[in-house]
């Protein structure tokens, strides 16, 4: 036997022992606690609690590739580590993405934690200096937030089809979003116990996993930075579940942030250490990575924040339908609010009809819609346009930018009908 799978024999030993123990210490007191634990029945791997059903398939863990959990057929893999949504999949589905179908976007591969050592150092010239255990984290006052998680580079290969310009990042078409019930510590509450400053000005998250800085290959420890005020909304989050199980190893355990409406790369996975400081904090990532630059933006660039407007129809990519009534269905979101409005196109812009929209439909997340169609035989581009409650609507066509970053443009969706 190998010394990878000793080390996860005895982490799921520890696993189990450690949920063992703190359900006896706290019985029903950390009911929450319990009730995620409860509903994988402590079987765990690393940290990720793993449902009976993906028992026994993980089959990544010591492979090249850098994504943990068992792909969903009909996913789009770009790289070892990049796993697009199918769209086709969502059709008829509830409103969360389910863990096992959530997009994976991971720079190095996971590492697995032990609980009973893994610690969340916080420091800086804007606040004290403190450790937080695992045990400390989960057994903070906890809220639940439904949010969207977007990569900023979602709908990429839209540029490269309407510029003609190749990018080298992934090519995502329009699968690299995912909305998930996070639960976890407010992030302003986590700060004020561990002795925030009234100078405080940035927060500097870092996680575990490496990303390389420059055309070098240089590398060093992932990490974003947001301000204070935005660090201390009541829906920012250290979570620790996803879907009322334990946070998974891919999308972050076991410890990650959470921003709603804005971009994925603020919400940082596998975090270890967070910095409050005293003056604005300088990240070398996002000044390469994280700001809008081309011919159409300031010289310096126009830094990523909040997410913008999109839309996606729950349909193949090609589509191949049949000719007979259908009910077309899709999704809308919007990083900035909550989707208001959403038209559909049947015939290339000419005209719009008013899609149905059905609850939930909550802010930072997104909001399902149908639209009947009766189509007759032929060659079909659909489109769809959403508008938030601020007046956010999806314009026709977006300015270049060299990263090819929040492409928010109407996207024509091709499909067939056959007699």
């Amino acid at each position: 036997m190998s010394n990878d799978f000793d080390q996860e024999d005895y982490l799921r030993s520890r696993v189990d022992e450690y949920i063992w123990q703190k359900s006896k210490n706290n019985g029903l007191s950390r009911q929450r606690f319990l009730q995620i634990l409860a509903s994988i029945g402590g079987a765990a791997f690393g940290g990720l609690a793993i449902p009976a059903s993906a028992q026994g398939q993980q089959k990544n863990f010591n492979s090249e590739s850098r994504i943990i959990k068992p792909l969903p057929p009909g996913y789009i893999s770009h790289t070892s580590g990049s796993l697009e949504m199918n769209w086709e999949a969502m059709y008829g589905r509830g409103y969360l993405v389910p863990n096992d179908w959530f997009y994976v976007h991971n720079r190095s591969k996971p590492v697995a934690f032990d609980p009973s050592t893994w610690r969340l150092r916080v420091g800086g010239t804007g606040i004290g200096t403190h450790e937080f255990t695992y045990d400390d984290i989960v057994g903070m006052p906890s809220i639940s937030v439904t949010s969207a998680i977007e990569c900023a580079a979602n709908g990429r290969i839209f540029f490269e089809e309407v510029y003609n310009k190749p990018f080298s990042g992934t090519r995502w078409r329009l699968g690299a979003i995912g909305v998930a019930e996070w639960t976890g510590v407010p992030l302003g509450l986590l700060l004020e116990r561990a002795g925030l400053k009234s100078n405080a000005v940035d927060v500097l998250i870092q996680g575990k996993d490496v990303d390389s800085l420059d055309s070098k290959g240089t590398k060093a420890k992932y990490s974003f930075v947001v301000p204070i005020a935005k660090a201390k909304m009541d829906n920012s989050l250290i979570v620790y579940a996803m879907n009322g199980e334990p946070l998974p190893i891919d999308h972050g355990s076991p410890c990650r942030a959470i921003f709603p409406g804005w971009a994925g790369n603020a919400n940082v996975k596998w975090i270890e250490r967070i910095a409050v400081s005293s003056e604005p904090i300088y990240s070398e990532w996002i000044a390469k990575q994280a700001f809008l630059r081309g011919a159409d933006y300031p010289a310096k660039g126009e830094l990523i924040t909040s997410l913008n407007v999109k839309s996606a129809f729950e349909l193949a990519w090609p589509a191949t339908l049949k000719a007979k009534p259908y009910l077309l269905r899709g999704r809308s979101w919007s990083g900035k609010g909550k989707i208001v409005r959403v038209e559909v196109s049947l015939d290339e812009g000419q005209t719009w009809h008013i899609a149905r929209l059905r609850e939930p439909n909550f802010p930072f997340a997104w909001v399902r819609w149908d639209v009947d169609w009766n189509p007759v035989p032929g060659e079909y581009s659909l489109q769809a346009r959403a508008t938030d409650n601020l007046g956010n609507t999806q314009p026709l066509t977006v300015p270049w930018n060299d990263k090819g970053l929040l492409y928010g443009a109407v996207v024509s969706h091709p499909v067939t009908v056959q007699g």
